[in-house]
C-alpha cells in the first residue's frame, strides 16, 4: 500500500515537474536528463545495500527484465509521451495513457499465466477510466478530432508500458526490482540522448534557472529512482494488472500538484471524477485477483 502511493504520488507529480522543466530545457533533452539523475540515484542505492556479486545479471531472464525495464517500459514509453505531447493538450494524453491499465490484461493473458482478471475486476477498471476522463476533462472536440500523430504516440506509450510491465513478470528474473531498475535506466538514458541528438536539441539551449534545476532534481530523484524502484517492485510482488492501477491516480494527483503549485482550478467535475476513480477502486479491491507465489515474491523483496 505505501509502495502504491508513493509510486502513484511520485509519477503524479512528473506533470507539474516536467511542465516547469519545459519552459527552460527541450523535452527530449529534460527527459535525458531526468535519466541521467535517476541512473546516480539507483546506482548508488544498489552499491550501498548489495553485494557486487548480487549486481551481476546471470541468466537470460536476468538480461530479458533489464533490457523490457530499460528499453520498453521506461525508455520508448517515456520518450513516446514526451514527443506525442508536443501535438495534444496534456488532458488528451492523460486519457490515453491511462488505457494501460486496460491493456495490461491483454498481454498479461497472452504472457503471463499466474495472472487473471475477473469480470468484477474489469468493470472496476472502466469505472476507473470514467473517473480518470472526468479529471481530465478534455474537450470533445480535440480528443476525437486534432492531430493524430500525436494520439499515436502517446497511445503507442500506453502499449509499450502496459507491455513492458508484462514482459517484465515473463522474463522472472532471479534479479531484485531496484537491481534490475539499476541496470535498466542508464539503457533508457543513452536512447533517449540520442534521439534528443537527433532532433538537434541542444545543452547549450538550456536556460539554467533555479526552477529548471528543481526540476531536473524532482524527476530524476524522486519520479525516477524512488518511483521507479517503488513501482517496479509492486510488479514483482503484486502483479502487474494491479501495479497498473496507479495510472489511474496519476491524473488525480497531477491535479492536485497542478492546483497547489502552479496556480490551476479544479472544476467540480474533476472532484467527482476523484470519487469514481476510488469507486473504482473499491470494485477491484473487494475481490481477489489471482497471483502465484505472491509470498515468494514478498520474501525475495524483503531479503
Amino acid at each position: 500500500m505505501v509502495f502504491f502511493a508513493l509510486t502513484s504520488v511520485f509519477f503524479g507529480g512528473t506533470f507539474v515537474g516536467a511542465k516547469a522543466g519545459l519552459t527552460a530545457v527541450p523535452p527530449l533533452l529534460l527527459l535525458g536528463l531526468r535519466f541521467d539523475v535517476a541512473a546516480i540515484v539507483l546506482g548508488g542505492y544498489v552499491l550501498w545495500r548489495y553485494s557486487p556479486s548480487a549486481l551481476r545479471p546471470r541468466t537470460r531472464d536476468d538480461l530479458v527484465g533489464i533490457l523490457a525495464t530499460g528499453f520498453v517500459a521506461v525508455g520508448v514509453t517515456n520518450a513516446l509521451i514526451f514527443v506525442g505531447q508536443q501535438y495534444v493538450t496534456s488532458g488528451v494524453s492523460s486519457i490515453i495513457t491511462s488505457l494501460n491499465p486496460i491493456l495490461t490484461p491483454v498481454f498479461a493473458a497472452a504472457l503471463v499465466a499466474d495472472e487473471e482478471l475477473s469480470r468484477q475486476g474489469a468493470f472496476g477498471m472502466l469505472i476507473g477510466l470514467v473517473g480518470v476522463a472526468l479529471v481530465v476533462s478534455p474537450d470533445p472536440a480535440q480528443l476525437m478530432g486534432g492531430a493524430i500523430l500525436g494520439k499515436v504516440l502517446v497511445f503507442g506509450a500506453a502499449i509499450t508500458g502496459a507491455l513492458g510491465s508484462v514482459l517484465i513478470r515473463w522474463a522472472d528474473s532471479d534479479l531484485s526490482a531496484s537491481i534490475r531498475t539499476a541496470w535498466g535506466v542508464p539503457i533508457a538514458a543513452v536512447f533517449v540522448h540520442l534521439l534528443s541528438a537527433h532532433a538537434d536539441e541542444s545543452i547549450a539551449s538550456v536556460v539554467w534557472t533555479p526552477t529548471a534545476i528543481a526540476s531536473i532534481v524532482y524527476l530524476g530523484v524522486f519520479a525516477g529512482g524512488v518511483a521507479y524502484i517503488t513501482y517496479f517492485t509492486l510488479i514483482d510482488t503484486t502483479g502487474v494488472i494491479r501495479a497498473n492501477l496507479v495510472f489511474y491516480l496519476v491524473p488525480v494527483i497531477a491535479a492536485l500538484g497542478g492546483w497547489l503549485l502552479l496556480g490551476e482550478s479544479i472544476t467540480m467535475v474533476a472532484i467527482v471524477g476523484f470519487f469514481v476513480i476510488f469507486a473504482g477502486f473499491a470494485v477491484i479491491g473487494s475481490e481477489e485477483l489471482t497471483y502465484r507465489e505472491l509470498e515468494r515474491s514478498m520474501n525475495q523483496f524483503a531479503s
